[in-house]
């Protein structure tokens, strides 16, 4: 009783700290200019400046904020979508099929997940800018198609959930490798799709270090990147603070697609799709 009770603590704990930089951003996307600096830094001060803050934010800098969004929605759909693509049919791969250097390619791929992916960034920009598609949207799009992990969870996950007589069935029914994949494998593993998606499309929604190194041009920035050069612009002018409202509130904006898109996809994670599958 008392370890549970300590579990539950803890627990608490944990949503009480994961919560709080949320709450922070709330409260503070309450506050007018003034306010910011010199109410209760925890509570709230007047609702109404929230349409305040959002009529600024949108409308400041020619709309800025408005094209980072939607360059940070296509950044996160087009590397969210072509990674999970890419996993699937790598980790499908590795699970039920027997090629040479199967496992040394495994091998490799698991040392890939240890390497820190800002540590590839600059080797990655001496490459894209060999091809010439630095400051270009596909300096971003390309490298977040390659996700290692992801491969390495449908991997794992394929290997658990989709046996090898249900794939036999379906061949010995008429169907090809193909058809096999589409219409047995991919209704089965539909969780881990979604679980690679959503990893991916974050990832690349909160990538910073990446486009930071690759973009120069403002007009293909990312929310990341844009929120920071107004915290730098705010930091050089030091009378400018209304940037530290807009930032606050770009920031809790920032944050709310990414929200909504694991509510509508929670569904699809759920276990025993293939129970019965073989009776």
């Amino acid at each position: 009783m008392i370890a549970r009770s300590g579990v539950r603590l803890f627990m608490a704990a944990l949503i009480v700290y994961f919560f709080f930089p949320f709450w922070w951003l709330l409260v503070s996307a309450t506050k007018s200019t003034q306010a910011l600096f010199s109410s209760a830094a925890f509570w709230f001060h007047a609702p109404a400046s929230v349409l305040d803050n959002l009529s600024q934010l949108f409308t400041q800098q020619d709309h800025a904020y408005l094209h980072w969004m939607i360059n940070t929605a296509i950044y996160a759909l087009a590397g969210g979508v072509g990674a999970t693509a890419i996993a699937t049919l790598g980790g499908y791969a590795f699970a039920k099929f027997s090629f040479p250097g199967r496992r040394f390619l495994f091998a490799a791929l698991l040392g890939m997940i240890m390497v820190p992916s800002t540590a590839l960034v600059i080797p990655t920009y001496l490459l894209l800018s060999k091809a010439g598609l630095i400051d270009t949207m596909w300096a971003v799009i390309l490298p977040s198609l390659l996700n290692p992990f992801g491969v390495y969870l449908v991997r794992v996950y394929v290997q658990e959930s989709v046996p090898d007589e249900l794939l036999e069935a379906a061949r010995i029914d008429g169907a090809g490798e193909i058809g096999t994949f589409v219409r047995v494998a991919l209704p089965v593993i539909k969780p881990a799709l979604v679980t690679v998606l959503l990893f991916s499309m974050v990832a690349a929604w909160n990538n910073f270090f990446l486009p930071l190194v690759m973009l120069s041009d403002d007009k293909l920035y990312p929310l990341t990147v844009g929120l920071q050069s107004w915290l730098q612009a705010a930091s050089i002018q030091s009378g400018n603070q209304v940037l530290f409202n807009l930032i606050i509130t770009g920031s809790l904006v920032s944050i709310l697609p990414l929200i909504v898109t694991f509510l509508l996809l929670q569904r699809y994670w759920r276990g025993g799709l293939t129970l019965g599958s073989l009776k």
